[in-house]
């Protein structure tokens, strides 16, 4: 049992190595083709609401081929898919895990920056209930901006997305590629998602925001990849907010670095990827989860 979990906390360690947050140092652009079954994984942002400069906010993409699947839309996604040397005008479909403003603040800049580089048809983006909503007032603020290039490109309507609020199940299959959503629980959200991604190649489960959750060790046992959320166990203060019991906030909106081990253990992922760290300046291995304290909570 504790040779296990070791071995679980080695592969937070690997997985962090193996797949960097995306930056202009790292485009896949410098790798050779890859065929059209492949599917690749890029974190192209792993922070949280704290703004720091050089981490931005959720957004991994998963790439099927020449498909890139994005899910969530954090600040910087459009420099980020460049960064990766992925299409910068549009991308296959985006997939939003909730609404929190951390994981859709990048959807004005997916929208306008793609349609700005050539994009001519929309795309669909999936998530909960309030997308369309967020779509319609995001293009009523930018109705001078829509309307000056409008006549700059001599193409109409060519900025808009094609909005789908979802409930649990597959939401999206074609060519091959499968996208399941499940719930997911995180605070008083009342529409949180986790996804689950079959490709040709690949199983990969997105864990979005949530709290130590049962169908997710069931949409993620045995997959591929598990890119989990990750907070420490123990928080006294973060941010300005000195008003607020941080401790009972991560107990009920997100999954601490010792349940996350419990979860791996249970699920038994291939390779477990962590993101959205709360407190983003602390050095990985100070995430790393030791067996004998696994072993003490389970």
């Amino acid at each position: 049992m504790r040779r296990a979990l070791a071995g679980i906390a080695e592969g937070v360690l690997a997985a962090i190595i193996c797949v960097p947050e995306a930056t202009a140092q790292t485009p896949l652009g410098d790798r050779q083709p890859v065929p059209p079954e492949s599917t690749v994984v890029v974190m192209l942002g792993t922070g949280t609401p704290r703004p720091l400069p050089d981490v931005m906010g959720p957004a991994t993409a998963v790439v099927v081929g020449s498909r890139v699947f994005l899910f969530d839309v954090g600040l910087g996604v459009e420099r980020r898919l460049a960064g990766a040397a992925l299409p910068i005008n549009g991308v296959t479909a985006a997939f939003i895990t909730h609404m929190h403003s951390d994981h859709t603040l990048g959807l004005p800049d997916l929208i306008f920056s793609s349609w700005t580089f050539g994009r001519t048809r929309p795309f669909p983006v999936y998530g909960p209930k309030g997308l369309s909503a967020m779509l319609t007032h995001l293009y009523e603020a930018y109705q001078e901006d829509i309307a000056h290039r409008e006549i700059e490109y001599g193409v109409r309507g060519g900025y808009q997305v094609n909005p789908y609020e979802i409930e649990p199940g597959i939401v999206f299959d074609s060519g091959e590629v499968r996208v399941t959503a499940f719930a997911v629980e995180h605070g008083a959200w009342r529409q949180a998602f986790g996804y689950r991604i079959d490709t040709p190649t690949r199983s990969i489960v997105i864990s979005g925001d949530t709290r130590p959750s049962e169908e997710l060790v069931r949409m993620a046992t045995g997959v591929d990849v598990l890119i989990h959320e990750v907070h420490p166990a123990a928080v006294r203060q973060i941010g300005n907010r000195p008003n607020i019991n941080w401790e009972d906030y991560i107990a009920r909106y997100h999954t601490t670095s010792i349940q996350l081990g419990a979860i791996a253990a249970r699920a038994k992922p291939k390779l477990l990827v962590v993101y959205h760290k709360v407190v983003a300046h602390l050095p990985t291995s100070s995430w790393l989860i030791s067996a004998e304290r696994l072993q003490a909570e389970s």
